[in-house]
C-alpha cells in the first residue's frame, strides 16, 4: 500500500491497524483489501484527520465516491467493514454503520464447465508440471491459494488423502485423491523433484506464482479452443457441481469444498443439469 501522500497522522494510524491485522493472523488478500479500501476513504477526505471523521463523511463516500463510479456492491461492502473494524480497533468507537443503506449482495450462479471442456483443458498443457496442477485443482476442488500452498507431505498417498491446510477460514481439512492423480504426482515428482512445495516456482523452495499459474489456464483455454472467459475457481465449481451430479449427497460436498455453511454449498443445486434436464416442457404436451 503506498502511504506516502497520506497526512503522517493517518499513516501511523493504518500502519498500527496492519500490524493488528497481521496479529490476528487475517490473510494477506484481506489486508490488502482493507488497507486498500481505507486508503482511497482517506484520501477522499484528505482534509480531515482520521479521529474526525463520522458515519455523515461514510455516506458522502458512499454517494459521491462509490455511487459516481459505478463500482461493485462487493466493493461497498468491503469498504463498510474495513472502516468498521478500523475505528472499533483505533479508537474503540462503533460507527453506526447499520444506519447505511447496504447494497443487497447481487446473485450469481457459479460458472461451471462441461465435463469435455475440464478434460480438453487440463489434457492441453504438454508441460506435465502444468497438467498435473490443473488436474489436481479439479479433482480435488482447491482454491488457488490451496494448491499453491501444499508440500509434499500434504500428499498422503498411502491413504488416498490430500490434507489441506490452514485454508480459508483458518481450517485444515482433507479430501480424498484417487489412484489415477496420485500416479500423474510420482511422475511428475520424478521428473522435477521439488524440495519443499509441490509445485515450486523458478527457483527451489519457492512457491509458483499465482499469476503463473493463471497464465498456465489461460494458454490451456486458448489451446483447447475454449471461448469462455474461464478463471481458475471454474475447476473447484465444476467439481462441485459434478459431485452432485453423479449422486454425492450435499453434506459431503460441503466437507469437501470446506464450507463453514451449507447454503454456501447449496448454491451448486441451481446449476446442475441431472434434474432440470429430467423436467418434462409442458409445450411437449400440446
Amino acid at each position: 500500500m503506498d502511504l506516502k501522500n497520506e497526512p503522517m497522522n493517518t499513516k501511523a494510524h493504518i500502519n498500527q491497524f496492519i500490524n493488528f491485522l497481521n496479529y490476528r493472523r487475517y490473510s494477506p488478500n484481506t489486508i490488502k483489501t482493507y488497507t486498500d479500501a481505507l486508503e482511497v476513504f482517506f484520501r477522499f477526505h484528505k482534509n480531515k484527520e482520521p479521529e474526525n471523521l463520522t458515519v455523515e463523511d461514510i455516506i458522502a463516500f458512499n454517494t459521491g465516491y462509490i455511487l459516481r463510479k459505478n463500482l461493485s456492491t462487493s466493493y461497498q461492502n468491503q469498504v463498510i467493514n474495513a472502516i468498521k473494524l478500523f475505528y472499533r480497533n483505533r479508537f474503540n468507537r462503533t460507527m453506526e454503520v447499520d444506519y447505511i443503506q447496504r447494497p443487497k449482495r447481487e446473485k450469481r450462479l457459479p460458472n461451471v464447465l462441461s465435463k469435455a471442456e475440464i478434460k480438453a483443458i487440463i489434457e492441453a498443457p504438454t508441460n506435465l508440471k502444468h497438467r498435473a496442477m490443473l488436474s489436481l485443482m479439479y479433482a480435488c476442488g482447491l482454491r488457488r491459494s490451496e494448491l499453491l500452498n501444499l508440500t509434499l507431505k500434504d500428499v498422503l498417498s498411502d491413504r488416498n488423502l490430500l490434507f489441506i491446510r490452514q485454508s480459508k477460514g483458518k481450517k485444515d481439512r482433507v479430501v480424498p485423491i484417487s489412484d489415477k492423480i496420485i500416479d500423474m504426482l510420482r511422475e511428475y515428482y520424478k521428473a522435477y523433484k521439488p524440495k519443499t512445495w509441490l509445485f515450486e516456482g523458478q527457483f527451489p523452495n519457492t512457491k509458483y506464482s499465482e499469476m503463473s499459474l493463471a497464465k498456465v489456464l489461460k494458454q490451456s483455454v486458448l489451446k483447447a479452443k475454449i471461448v469462455k472467459n474461464v478463471s481458475l475457481h471454474w475447476l473447484r465449481h465444476s467439481y462441485a457441481t459434478h459431485l452432485l451430479e453423479s449422486g454425492t449427497d450435499l453434506r459431503y460436498i460441503q466437507e469437501l469444498l470446506g464450507h463453514s455453511s451449507s447454503r454456501t454449498t447449496e448454491i451448486y443445486t441451481h446449476v446442475s443439469t441431472r434434474n432440470l434436464q429430467q423436467i418434462r416442457s409442458p409445450f411437449d404436451d400440446l
